[in-house]
């Protein structure tokens, strides 16, 4: 191939060959000029990683995610996107929202095609202040350690060398690549919820960058979570000279209960466990509050709407008039349900490791816990998919987490190679 030619000519001409070989093959060559530049990304991405460690940023410590959104917005403004640091306006409050969350960061690049394509990661981490101390980002072997670097800073670091790789490239052929990184995902995402299903209803694919888990699979379906609130009011007497005088609010919940215990669907998916109650104050006196919880897993959108509905008509039934019954149900994540687009995603992403001589497995079985990948499926007729990060393991663990290094080339040629084939519409 011709040296002189720019290195955006030399990519194109080596993806068409790469095309004919694997008309012919098994499994075609890696592209080389996207495969290099991967391998000297691998050391800023490094870099990148332990900035982003170094800076604490716990859901609910606000200025540490002002901090590390700041970093973020410059390191993508100097790869030329227009950035924006959002602060929600609409905030989805549940029962442990916090009273102000996190800021979000956009970019944008507008390229030459018609192609919309986002890239999702989130910056915040379960962890407090003052734990970093004790695990410091460091690498020892393969394996690089931090608070939050699995979960998932590595896939903010991701998605800024893979922009920066475009760039080098001087791959333009989307018609918009976003870059949306939210502040306050390990909460549920009460505030960017709203933001990533309204930006993701407009684009032709979104990748979501959370770990790839320990075998690097690609997920199309998460589960959903939910959580309902049951709530009685009565009212208090004393229990021995006058119960007749109370309105026990422990009979009327034992008595919701006990009619919402049914609930879960096995064959579906759908579950439904209550799993904590409180009743009363003392042993002499009617109890005049109670309360319960339970927890909701749905691998369907319309299984949580049926839910609630179902929750809502269940509770106007009552053992004692007199009591006041509230229930309250939230949707803490909903569902990602796969789809024929994500299935050709999954199917094309397969295809690009199979160029590295690495099998990849694509799941389209919810598994695990919900993402923000759900939120993005919400309102989209676009691809969505789940698990563009790195290996690794630990998440929400203060004295293990790591992700893979070996990991980075292959993760690094993944996501360019499937953002320049769904940019020339390849992913069909």
């Amino acid at each position: 191939m011709n040296p002189n030619l720019p290195l955006y000519r030399r990519t194109a001409l080596a993806l068409t060959f790469a095309a004919l070989f694997a008309a012919g093959t098994a499994t075609a060559a890696p592209v080389a000029p996207v495969h290099d530049l991967a391998k000297q990304e691998q050391q800023p991405l490094l870099d990148t990683l332990r900035d982003l460690v170094s800076i604490e940023s716990g859901s609910k410590d606000i200025e540490g995610v002002e901090r590390i959104a700041a970093l973020v917005a410059e390191r993508l403004r100097q790869l030329g996107g227009k950035v924006e640091v959002i602060q929600p306006a609409e905030v989805y409050r549940m029962d442990d929202t916090p009273p102000k969350v996190g800021p979000m960061v956009q970019a944008e690049w507008r390229g030459t095609g018609t192609k919309k394509i986002m890239l999702i990661a989130h910056m915040d981490t379960v962890y407090l202040r003052g734990m970093l101390k004790d695990q410091p980002f460091r690498v020892q072997g393969d394996r690089a350690y931090g608070l939050g670097i699995a979960d998932d800073k590595q896939g903010v670091a991701l998605i800024v060398h893979t922009v920066a790789m475009l760039n080098k490239l001087g791959f333009k052929d989307y018609g918009t690549l976003t870059v949306l990184i939210n502040g306050d995902e390990e909460i549920s995402s009460p505030g960017a919820r709203s933001t990533i299903t309204r930006v993701a209803s407009t684009q032709d694919a979104v990748l979501s960058f959370e770990g790839g888990g320990t075998d690097g699979s690609l997920r199309l379906a998460t589960s959903g979570i939910g959580a309902a609130y049951l709530s009685v009011e009565g009212k208090s007497s004393h229990a021995g000279a006058r119960p007749e005088g109370g309105v026990n609010a422990l009979y009327e919940l034992s008595h919701q209960l006990l009619q919402l215990r049914d609930l879960s669907q096995n064959d579906k998916g759908l579950k439904l466990n209550w799993t904590v109650a409180q009743a009363g104050t003392n042993r002499n006196v009617i109890p005049a509050q109670a309360t319960a919880q339970a927890d909701a897993r749905a691998l369907r959108v319309a299984d949580f709407d049926q839910l609630q509905a179902t929750l809502q008509e269940r509770v106007k039934k009552q053992l004692i008039p007199e009591a006041k019954v509230q229930l309250k149900f939230e949707v803490r994540r909903p569902p990602l349900e796969a789809s024929a687009a994500s299935r050709r995603l999954g199917a094309l992403g397969q295809a690009i490791y199979g160029e590295l001589g690495v099998p990849m497995k694509v799941i389209d079985v919810a598994t695990g816990g919900g993402t923000d990948a759900a939120f993005a499926a919400l309102q989209t007729r676009g691809a969505v998919v789940e698990g563009f990060g790195l290996s690794g393991f630990g998440a929400h663990s203060n004295d293990a987490e790591y992700v893979q290094i070996e990991t980075i080339v292959p993760r690094l040629y993944l996501a360019t190679r499937v953002i320049m084939d769904v940019s020339q519409d390849k992913a069909k």
